[in-house]
This record gives structure tokens, C-alpha cells and sequence, in this order.
């Protein structure tokens, strides 16, 4: 059994170890001091951390300034708070103004399950991936969030960075090094694509586990920069199997499903399946309940895989059949 992370864990330590290193990284809250886990960067870094209170638009505001005065801020706040309410600032401020600010979104998806639809964020992607000049990024694992962290760091601009704190195995080889804009294979297949990122690709490899047991090989894709995206990577995939799922914790609408098909309809169009919450407010309760709740599952990804293979195959008989 593989060991369970946390990975606001790992997120927290690298920051810290970033700060050591590079006395221009600076912490940015909104009140989120525990639940961003970053007490002990206020511990050990006291001048360079500055808490607004429950302000997320000031947040916004202030982080800019910081960054024009030559700092790196790390914005931390729940990702629900933190795109929701300062969406117009994140949009001006950082994305038109090309401020060096990272947002990190703490807590994203369904992790807050027992506040309910007020606390559930399922829209940040669907908000940060249109702003021009945002690079996003959700990291699958604790090793790709810890260098997510340090990699933001290096890029010049406003970074989203999609942080979860339910507890995820490791998905990633030992060695693996993160690259952002760069889509990773986690398991080869020829019949069908799963294309997953965050917390999704634990299960959509386990999902990949259950279809080869009835003898489907599926592709798996962590595809864990939105923006930019590794548009090569998904139509090589496309081209490969013939077919695709996407699966995330976020609305179908706007986000990793809606990225992969405004590309794959345009360039590769093969049969699709988007999972993820079909546009509604979810219900409140404890997140594993939430995610079967909506067949966000390794034997809801597997369904869904055989689903888009068996109505690839009624498409191509029925192309058969007119000729």
C-alpha cells in the first residue's frame, strides 16, 4: 500500500527551503495561516511574511506591489476565496500587468466537502486558464507539488498553482522531474487515452489497472499544466488510441476536459468522455462521498473508458456499413 499525502505537507516544506535559498520569496495570506499550512514559514521567516486579513481583493493588490518592489510572493488561501473573489485583480493586476505573483490555491476541488458548495471550488480552472499570461498548474503528487513550488519560482510572471490537500498516493517514478508546459506518460496504451491531473491520477491509473483486466490497454496522462498546455502530447495521444477520457475534480465545464477538447476537436477529432462534476453545486459531505457520488472513481473512469470504445466501434461500423 502506498503512502498517503497530504500534499500541502510538501508544499510547505519546499516553500520554506525556497525562502532559505532565495531571500526574495516573500508569504502573502488572507487569514489562511493553518489551513495553507504555512505557520512555520511565519515562524521562521517573520519580516517576509505579510497576513491582509479576509481581503482577497487587497491580497491581490498587495502581492502585485510586492512583486514591482522585486519580491516573489506566494499568495496562499483557499482556492474557492482566492479566484472567486479577486477574480478582476488576478485578471488586471497579475495576468495584464505580468506581475511575478504565485497564487497558490490551498484546498481546491472538493477538499472542503463537509462546508459544502460555498467552499467547494470547481471553477478556478475554468477562471485562471482564459487569463492570458497565468501559467496553471495541479500538481498530481507530493514529489510534483514540492517541485511545482520551486519551479514557479523560475518562471517570470503569475503562476496558479492548484494545491489539494486530500491525501494522495505517489504517482510518479523515483527521478521524475516536473517540467512545467510538459505532459507526462504514466502508463502506455494503444486502445483509449485517460487524461488526468491533480488528485485524478492516482485513479486514473488504477483505472488503466482494472481496463487491462479486460484486456483494454489505456493510456495515462498526467497532464498537469492547463496553461500552457502540451498540445503535442494529447494529439500524439489521439492519433495513438483513438480515443479519450478526461477526468478532473472541477466542473466539465471550462477546465481539463474543455481544454483537451477545444484542442482535439480542431486538430484530431476522435471520440470523447469528459468527467468531472456535470454543472451542478455539489453536495455537502465527506470528499471520498463526493467523488463516488459522481462516479469520479477508478471503476467510474473504467465505465466510461469502455463506453467511448463501444461507441467508437458503432461509429466505424456504421462508417462501414455506407460504404
Amino acid at each position: 500500500m502506498k503512502e498517503l499525502t497530504d500534499c500541502r505537507r510538501p508544499f510547505a516544506e519546499a516553500l520554506e527551503q525556497l525562502a532559505l535559498s532565495n531571500p526574495r520569496v516573500v508569504a502573502v495570506t488572507n487569514d489562511s495561516i493553518g489551513s495553507s499550512n504555512i505557520t512555520g514559514f511565519r515562524k521562521r521567516f517573520t519580516d517576509r511574511f505579510v497576513n491582509v486579513g479576509i481581503a482577497e481583493q487587497n491580497l491581490i493588490g498587495v502581492s502585485a506591489g510586492l512583486a514591482n518592489a522585486g519580491k516573489i510572493p506566494y499568495v496562499c488561501g483557499a482556492s474557492c476565496f482566492l479566484t472567486g473573489r479577486s477574480l478582476e485583480q488576478v485578471k488586471v493586476d497579475l495576468g495584464y500587468g505580468r506581475a511575478n505573483v504565485k497564487l497558490c490555491g490551498m484546498s481546491s476541488g472538493l477538499a472542503y466537502g463537509p462546508l459544502g458548495a460555498t467552499h467547494h471550488s470547481l471553477e478556478d480552472l475554468a477562471w485562471t486558464r482564459v487569463i492570458p499570461n497565468l501559467t496553471v498548474i495541479v500538481p498530481a503528487d507530493a514529489s510534483e507539488t514540492a517541485q511545482a513550488v520551486r519551479a514557479a519560482a523560475d518562471i517570470d510572471g503569475p503562476v496558479f498553482l492548484r494545491v489539494s490537500r486530500m491525501p494522495t498516493p505517489p504517482v510518479h517514478p523515483e527521478g521524475y522531474a516536473f517540467r512545467a508546459g510538459r505532459a507526462v506518460t504514466l502508463r502506455e496504451g494503444s486502445d483509449v487515452t485517460l487524461i488526468a491531473n491533480g488528485i485524478m491520477v492516482s485513479r486514473a491509473l488504477e483505472a488503466a489497472g482494472l481496463l487491462a483486466a479486460k484486456g483494454i490497454s489505456a493510456r495515462v496522462l498526467n497532464l498537469s499544466t492547463l496553461c500552457p498546455m502540451d498540445r503535442q502530447a494529447i494529439l500524439d495521444a489521439a492519433g495513438r488510441t483513438g480515443a479519450i477520457v478526461t477526468v478532473e475534480e472541477h466542473s466539465v465545464y471550462g477546465g481539463l476536459g474543455g481544454a483537451v477538447a477545444e484542442l482535439v476537436v480542431t486538430h484530431r477529432p476522435v471520440p470523447m468522455r469528459i468527467l468531472g462534476i456535470p454543472g451542478v453545486f455539489a453536495p455537502t459531505g465527506a470528499p471520498s462521498w463526493v467523488l463516488e457520488h459522481f462516479r469520479l472513481t477508478p471503476q467510474g473512469i473504467c465505465e466510461a473508458a469502455q463506453s467511448v470504445l463501444s461507441g467508437r466501434e458503432c461509429d466505424e461500423a456504421e462508417a462501414r456499413s455506407r460504404h
